[in-house]
C-alpha cells in the first residue's frame, strides 16, 4: 500500500485547473465535499465530507472514508453496517474544491442509513397550489435500519 504523506500545496490557478498534482481545497472547517454514486449505474447515493485524513485514508486503501458533521468524527462507510463503498474511480472538480467518487456497495447495496439504496429517496414537488410536498422515488427500504444498526443513534441531527 502506497501512504499518502502531502497533497501539493496550491501555487498557481494554471497549476490546479491544468496541473496533474493534486492540491485540494479544504473549506474554513478543513473539509472538502464529496458526491458519491454507484459505478454501474451513475445512480447518486449520498452527499459527504471528508478532511485530509479521510481524502488520504480512501486513497490509500480503496475504500471510502468520510467526516461525520453530526459526530464529529472519521467513519469508514460500512465498519458497522457492512455496507462498504469500495473505491473505483476518484475524481476532482475544475479547482478541485469537490470529490466524486464512483464506488461499488457491497453488502445490501445501500447507502443510507435511513434503509434506501440512495440517500436521494424523495424528489420536490411544487404543487399548483404553490404548496411543495416531498414524493418518494424509491418504493422500499432495502433493510431495516433497527436490525443493521442495533443500539446506535440516528446520525441526523435536528
Amino acid at each position: 500500500m502506497n501512504r499518502l504523506k502531502e497533497f501539493s500545496k496550491r501555487k498557481s490557478i494554471e497549476q490546479v485547473e491544468e496541473g496533474s498534482e493534486l492540491a485540494p481545497k479544504f473549506d474554513d472547517n478543513g473539509l472538502i465535499p464529496v458526491v458519491i454514486s454507484d459505478y454501474s449505474s451513475n445512480d447518486i447515493l449520498m452527499h459527504g465530507y471528508m478532511n485530509q485524513e479521510s481524502l488520504k485514508q480512501t486513497i490509500d486503501t480503496g475504500e471510502a472514508h468520510y467526516w461525520s458533521r453530526s459526530r464529529q468524527l472519521l467513519w469508514k462507510k460500512g465498519a458497522t453496517s457492512g455496507m462498504t463503498h469500495r473505491v473505483k474511480e476518484i475524481l476532482i472538480d475544475d479547482d478541485q474544491d469537490a470529490i466524486w467518487l464512483k464506488v461499488e456497495v457491497e453488502g445490501l447495496g445501500a447507502s443510507c442509513h435511513v434503509g434506501y439504496k440512495s440517500c436521494f429517496y424523495r424528489k420536490i414537488i411544487n404543487e399548483e397550489d404553490s404548496s411543495i410536498r416531498l414524493e418518494f422515488t424509491e418504493e422500499e427500504k432495502v433493510f431495516d435500519p433497527d436490525i443493521v444498526y442495533p443500539g446506535s443513534e440516528n446520525p441526523t441531527k435536528l
